[in-house]
């Protein structure tokens, strides 16, 4: 992903990007704000405002502020007709929306699988889609960019999938697929690294440099980590795949597998199998979780909390980050199991590690992934908007 703008770009590119980062990450912004934000004077923001109106990028309006005297300091908003496709492909489901530049969502669909699908079908969905929604909804929208968001490993230099093993994807150039198909520019990331890119930004963990993403999904658990205020992948772009490593598992009721792998310990199919669903999106499973009266439904969400605390211990350890943030079924452990989890990591991670620590349940829901999948799609506009419009 793009890093945000430098000087290097040369002045005026590097503060109209400054900028449009602004009132997308921040919301709408008053000329006043954004002159003390920047600390460029007036007539220099005027400007470049009037730069971005004119490429389509943001619009601005004069507030109506009844018994005001004086003319109030002009709004400048994010424009909500420049698009980003967000895509996140599952094994039992593709979620697809339209996100505008103003992080509104225009228009969002999950379209249910009826088996495992493949890089073409899922291609084909996001194409069709597109195709649909310009006759409809997008009719008057600029796409800007497709970003999707995948449960593997990515190359991100290239958007190849290596290995999504539940959607049994090996070396896919799915962004080459997809861009091909749509004629838009399309990018390609982990789900759970965009799903921490977004929390960071938008959600739980607004504000803290150094966090922990697990994403709990269908095809099981993933991993992102902000690390100084960046997100970090790692040599190949692989960082985070905790659901790969082994928790510590002491006590015998709590196991599963002779020798399992987190997310085969802590399990989205083993909570639907639990309160009888054969299939179920976030919020309903979350619903019949938070519902349930059943003591067998009560001691799996108390298992899998044991066995998903001793793998965020060992994240503790070895990251010693400031916050951990659950999205996806994991969210709806932590919240049911709250107290338990926090005190099973204070028990199991090294005192020092744990001092300050806050862990906490995703603040974007189902939108985490998709709008993290839109922040990828936007990350060139955002970082040089100069020539775009």
């Amino acid at each position: 992903m793009p890093t945000p703008p430098s000087p290097a770009l040369g002045t005026r590119p590097h503060n109209l990007a400054r900028i449009l980062r602004l009132v997308h990450e921040d919301g709408a912004q008053s000329r006043a704000a954004l002159t003390e934000a920047t600390g460029l004077n007036r007539s220099t923001i005027a400007d470049l405002v009037a730069e971005l109106v004119r490429r389509g990028l943001v619009d601005e309006r004069v507030p109506d502020l009844p018994g005001r005297v004086g003319r109030p300091s002009p709004v400048v908003t994010a424009s909500a007709r420049v698009v980003a496709i967000a895509v996140n492909p599952e094994v039992d489901a593709v979620e697809i929306a339209a996100v505008g530049l103003d992080r509104s969502i225009l228009v969002r669909e999950r379209l249910p699988n009826a088996s495992v699908p493949s890089p073409g079908e899922v291609t084909q969905t996001i194409a069709s889609r597109i195709d649909a929604w310009r006759q409809g909804v997008l009719a008057d929208a600029r796409i800007e960019a497709v970003g999707i968001a995948v449960p593997g490993l990515v190359r991100t230099s290239d958007g190849v999938v290596r290995n999504a093993p539940h959607l049994e994807w090996r070396d896919v150039p799915l962004a080459d697929l997809v861009r091909t198909a749509t004629a838009a520019p399309t990018y390609v990331d982990n789900d759970a690294t965009l799903g921490a890119i977004a929390e960071h930004r938008y959600g739980a963990g607004r504000g803290i440099d150094d966090i922990v993403y697990l994403n709990g999904g269908a095809s099981g658990i993933g991993g992102g980590l902000i690390i100084h205020g960046r997100p970090v992948a790692g040599a190949g772009g692989y960082a985070g795949e905790f659901g790969q490593n082994r928790p510590r598992i002491s006590a015998d009721d709590d196991r599963r597998t002779a020798d399992g792998v987190l997310e085969t310990e802590v399990s989205r199919r083993l909570l639907l199998e639990a309160v009888g669903l054969d299939a179920a999106d976030d919020e309903t499973l979350d619903a019949e979780l938070t519902s349930s009266e059943s003591s067998a439904v009560a001691d799996e969400v108390t298992r899998q909390a044991h066995v998903l605390a001793s793998a965020l211990a060992n994240a503790v350890n070895v990251l010693n980050p400031a916050l951990v943030v659950l999205g996806g079924f994991l969210a709806t452990i932590a919240d049911l199991r709250t107290e338990q989890i926090a005190a099973d990591v204070g028990i199991l991670a090294m005192s020092e590690s744990v001092e300050g620590l806050e862990i906490r349940a995703a603040a974007l829901g189902a939108d985490r992934l998709l709008i993290g999948a839109a922040e990828l799609a936007f990350a060139e506009l955002l970082a040089d908007p100069g020539e775009r419009g």
